[in-house]
């Protein structure tokens, strides 16, 4: 029966979603002084007009129920400020997949097409939010894991697609959340309910869940940084060609199994960082192995063909509040903002990712114009 439920939802996602990418990756890192960072890819097969939006203190949230039930809307004014990034295609409010808060608090949404079954809103219920207002949410009214592990499973999570415009596929999400003490956890929508991991692995990719991602580690368990350096063959000593043998078997492909095995051993053997500073550029060069470029990772409907590519990757200094930007046609060359002066100016701005001023090295003072 579970085989069936699972089979249908793929086939309705892919009926539903033929363009549909699911090529995120998620990493966190954190440093031997504490320092936490989260990094992450964001890939597509189509422009989303991403947007980067400076949030105040006192920002609108919105809480609501599908329209049909006709419960009462709450609107409450944020708590932190909060620096985040949203679709642009989607009509209405921005929906927030990535960004971090004036606390510390971290989040990114990655796409899990096939398993995720939202919340079902009932007449009688009290607490209630959309998945498309779920980011603003999370990330306006708390400040740690800790206590989006009490709060948050009191909430339904719901998604209409009938209220849904702009949007090519429908958000089927699961989130990485991470804390400035570096406290993590994924939160996926499993047949109608919450389900809460563990981040134990410091990694997220796309589907199947995070709990089968876990058990596929397992498969690898024979890799490692110290190789063979030479064995007899007969009387013949043959030595090693080069380094990085023991990672014979390291898949390479872009699937999401594939990304998160990729990402969690490269994690796992990079030597810990000392800093944030060192932990930011260990995230960025865990996050290029999986960087997909144009034209490598294809789909096609009817004749038409698309590729998923790397649209832009985002890194985060969740104790300094500090993040890193780049898209695909500057993946070299970062843009730094630096959210204490963002958040202190108590300003709003809005910038499209891929208009942002590239080359510049500093965004900061762009924001607070």
């Amino acid at each position: 029966m579970i085989k069936k439920i699972v089979a249908a939802s793929v086939s309705i996602t892919l009926a539903i979603a033929p363009m549909a990418s699911y090529a995120c990756t998620a990493v966190n890192i954190v440093a031997k002084d504490g320092s936490v960072v989260a990094g992450r890819t964001m890939e597509w097969a189509f422009d989303m007009k991403w947007e980067l939006t400076a949030n105040p203190k006192g920002t609108p949230i919105s809480l609501s129920a599908p329209t049909s039930l006709k419960l009462p809307a709450t609107i409450l004014p944020s708590k932190y400020a909060f620096v985040a990034i949203a679709p642009g295609v989607l009509a209405g409010p921005p929906a927030y997949l990535e960004g971090q808060n004036d606390a510390g608090l971290a989040i990114s949404g990655n796409f899990l097409p096939g398993f995720t079954e939202y919340q079902t809103v009932t007449p009688q219920d009290k607490n209630y939010v959309s998945i498309l207002n779920l980011g603003g949410f999370i990330l306006g009214m708390f400040s740690t894991v800790k206590e989006l592990r009490s709060e948050l499973p009191k909430y339904k999570v719901w998604f209409d697609p009938s209220e849904v415009k702009g949007l090519p596929t429908p958000p089927w999400l699961h989130l990485v959340l991470t804390d400035r003490g570096g406290d993590s956890i994924i939160v996926e929508f499993v047949k109608g309910q919450m389900v809460i991991h563990d981040n134990i692995a410091g990694v997220l990719t796309n589907a199947p869940t995070y709990d089968w991602h876990l058990n596929n580690v397992r498969n690898y368990l024979s890799l490692t940084t110290t190789p063979t350096a030479a064995v007899t063959v007969g009387k013949t000593n043959v030595t090693e060609l080069g380094q990085g043998g023991g990672l014979l078997g390291l898949p390479a492909d872009y699937t999401p199994p594939s990304r998160f095995v990729r990402a969690a051993y490269l994690k796992q053997f990079a030597y810990q960082p000392s800093n944030s500073a060192e932990a930011m550029q260990a995230t960025g060069h865990i996050l290029n192995n999986v960087d997909i470029p144009v034209g490598v990772a294809r789909s096609s409907d009817g004749k038409q063909v698309f590729s998923d590519y790397t649209q832009w990757v985002n890194i985060k200094d969740l104790k300094n509040n500090r993040m890193k930007i780049a898209n695909y046609a500057n993946r070299t060359n970062f843009i730094e903002i630096n959210l204490n002066e963002v958040f202190k100016s108590g300003k709003s701005k809005t910038w499209q990712v891929d208009k942002l001023p590239y080359p510049k090295n500093d965004l900061t003072v762009e924001f607070l114009k």
